[in-house]
């Protein structure tokens, strides 16, 4: 059985070895996430796929969304070739419960996989578009709390920030300067509302992400870069807002017992990506 979108719609073997498919339109879930995004998400590693895109996949299976998730990375691109694209932006989530048994399902919550933060134009295109949109409703992160860093200990800005906040939003390469220059845009074509979800497991996650968010529009305004104007759209609750969550959940790397395991049902490629 091969993970992938001609793969899957052999259904009779995948449900023979007790895998639960999706029950939505998988190709159509996709499609309509690049033609209108609902839902993007920043940091796109083990958690993601398996919690967060569990969610998604929940709730397009009861109809309540109509799109995948888009998938954005800035900081591991190896993901993104190793992990989304040679399976078609598919995942396999296997849980282990306390009396040793298995649920094994396939996610087709995943839509289209982004390397932000890089040199590829097409890319940084295509991610200027998702963030134009006016269906684009909500943006997620799972960053790790030292995606929200700009500062070393001695209250320095660290290399990489201080280039973006230098270059300025044409330029960036961390997650913070790539949303940042995101939401530029998205203020560019119309100023359209978005909910910015931080679901890392840090005291304050979007009191964190909003300082951050702000402090780089404030040092692109002083160098001319923006004007006020951005800033008020930032500090408008009403048209950006930063809540505060958590998510007490790990997700663990995949295991080689599993991956045996998955190899024994007839699932093919199942050997753990290490990045």
């Amino acid at each position: 059985m091969e993970l992938s979108a001609a793969g899957i719609k052999n259904r009779a073997s995948w449900e023979a070895s007790d895998f639960i498919l999706p029950a939505y339109d998988v190709e159509e879930a996709k499609e309509n996430a690049v033609r209108s995004p609902r839902w993007a998400h920043f940091g796109v590693g083990n958690i993601f796929r398996v919690f967060i895109g569990g969610i998604a996949d929940e709730l397009l299976n009861r109809g309540l969304l109509d799109a995948a998730v888009t998938c954005v990375e800035t900081y591991d691109h190896e993901v993104i070739d190793r992990i989304y694209r040679p399976f078609d932006d598919l995942a396999l989530s296997v849980i282990l419960f306390g009396d040793g048994s298995r649920e094994k399902r396939v996610l087709g919550s995943l839509g289209e996989s982004i390397k932000a933060g890089n040199t590829d134009k097409l890319q940084q295109k295509r991610l200027t578009e998702v963030f134009q949109a006016p269906s684009l409703q909500l943006v997620s992160f799972t960053i790790t709390e030292k995606g929200y860093a700009t500062m070393n200990a001695k209250g320095e800005f660290l290399p990489a920030y201080r280039e973006d906040v230098t270059n300025g939003p044409q330029k960036t390469s961390t997650a913070i300067g790539v949303l940042s220059a995101m939401l530029l845009e998205r203020f560019r074509v119309g100023g359209y509302p978005l909910a910015l979800v931080s679901m890392d497991n840090c005291a304050h996650n979007g009191d964190l992400l909003k300082s951050a968010v702000l402090q780089t529009a404030g040092l692109w305004q002083t160098s001319g870069f923006v004007d006020k104007s951005f800033i008020d759209y930032l500090s408008d609750r009403d048209r950006v807002s930063f809540p505060i969550t958590m998510i007490d959940k790990i997700t663990p790397r995949p295991s080689v017992e599993i991956a045996s395991e998955l190899a024994a049902d007839g699932v093919e490629n199942m050997s753990p990506v290490i990045t």
